[in-house]
């Protein structure tokens, strides 16, 4: 799946344009290489995001193309959240 549809669905960036914006902006990282939006991810994959002052680490646990909002965050799992 790619990154910007993964991060919609899993409702951590609203919008897929938005993810677009990040992810050219060289603000998130997969695995520790820096991502295009258009980077496919799968399972396992260790996603890493900053959001202003927190940069977010998460791990990629399940894909799924239709998710429910109280759903969505079994789609990932948090390994660490810090203020930069």
């Amino acid at each position: 799946m790619r990154l910007d549809k993964f991060l919609k669905i899993s409702r951590l960036i609203k919008r897929r344009t938005l993810a677009k914006e990040v992810a050219q902006q060289g603000r998130i990282h997969i695995n520790g290489n820096v991502a295009k939006a258009s980077s496919e991810i799968e399972v396992g994959d260790e996603l890493s995001i900053r959001f202003g002052q927190k940069q977010l680490t998460i791990e990629i646990v399940s894909i799924r193309e239709n998710v429910r909002k109280e759903e969505a965050q079994s789609l990932y799992k948090v390994l660490k959240e810090e203020e930069v």
